[in-house]
């Protein structure tokens, strides 16, 4: 493993090159999901896989830090910056490495740190991807692993959108999961298109077809004094994550959920208009829908999904 990523070592002011994706599988929608397993920073939250529980019907642990690399959950564990756990209430808090050890975790959510790009450059992400999904891999052969695409500030000197767009292809793909999938112990790892989507749900708002909501500031949180959060989500970012979560991770259309849910600690979080959120969950679908990299055929797309297994608020 060392000799496989022993040049990032040596190019720390250098970001390496680009290796092209291999052509993903088209993997069999899942019989069943009983536990999924996030690992990452506040851009997941306690907010996202509640909800996404709640949609699924699946229970779900999580290990959590304040912008934390991959790296840092690996050799770092509970002296993490912001180090916390959360669980569905059918579950202990555990941290990752003895959840991922016992069996039951049938899905792995992970993200990296942004800006990606230093990620990449400094904590050496294929690396620690590559090791977690092959320490998950060798408990747990069948486990499904997934890399949480996400995004960067809203005031990017490089712009948003542009990022967004960029980024995918260039970073979470090419220089994170391509050269990860080096190492044979960790098998295909496809891709949660987060970024892609909040992008493409904040595009709808500002051409006029998001009933409600105009602008990409209204999916991100304000403090308390009203300022803009300029990267973190607000409930309505929240949901809308939460769905390509479920879209992915289910091989379900999500058009036909819940749209009024709740946050982790118990309380309602604030909805989309039915209206809005009909057109926010065409727009996940249609999403992963053009994204082999995720691993979901198209055509499982194609209809409504059954009402949803977990509690709406």
């Amino acid at each position: 493993m060392a000799a496989a990523f022993g040049w990032h070592h040596h190019q720390r002011n250098r970001l390496p090159q680009e290796v092209p994706l291999k052509l993903r599988s088209v993997l069999s929608a899942p019989e069943r999901i009983g536990s999924v397993f996030h690992l990452g920073h506040s851009l997941v939250g306690p907010d996202i896989p509640h909800m996404l529980a709640q949609l699924g019907g699946n229970s779900y642990g999580s290990q959590i830090g304040w912008g934390t690399t991959l790296q840092a959950h690996w050799t770092e564990g509970d002296a993490l910056a912001g180090y916390k756990l959360y669980a569905s209430g059918d579950r202990e808090l555990i941290p990752a490495r003895q959840a991922l050890s016992a069996p039951g975790i049938d899905v792995l959510v992970m993200t990296e740190m942004v800006e990606i790009r230093d990620a990449i450059n400094w904590f050496d992400s294929p690396r620690w991807l590559a090791e977690w999904a092959a320490f998950a891999r060798q408990r747990n052969p069948a486990i499904r692993i997934y890399l949480y695409e996400t995004w960067h500030s809203l005031d990017d000197p490089d712009g948003w959108l542009e990022r967004v767009d960029n980024d995918l292809k260039a970073y979470w793909q090419g220089r994170i999961i391509a050269p990860a999938e080096i190492d044979h112990r960790t098998g295909e790892i496809f891709v949660i298109p987060g970024g892609q989507t909040i992008a493409a749900v904040a595009r709808a708002a500002e051409v006029g077809e998001l009933p409600g909501v105009t602008s990409r500031e209204e999916l991100f949180a304000r403090d308390e004094a009203g300022g803009q959060d300029m990267i973190h989500l607000n409930d309505l970012g929240a949901y809308v994550i939460a769905l390509v979560h479920f879209t992915v991770i289910y091989h379900k259309s999500p058009v036909g959920l819940p749209h009024q849910l709740l946050r982790a600690d118990g309380t309602r979080a604030v909805s989309f208009s039915a209206e809005a959120a009909m057109q926010v969950q065409r727009i996940v679908r249609d999403v992963v829908r053009r994204l082999p990299q995720t691993g979901v055929a198209p055509e499982r797309l194609s209809l409504p999904s059954p009402s949803a297994a977990g509690t709406s608020g």
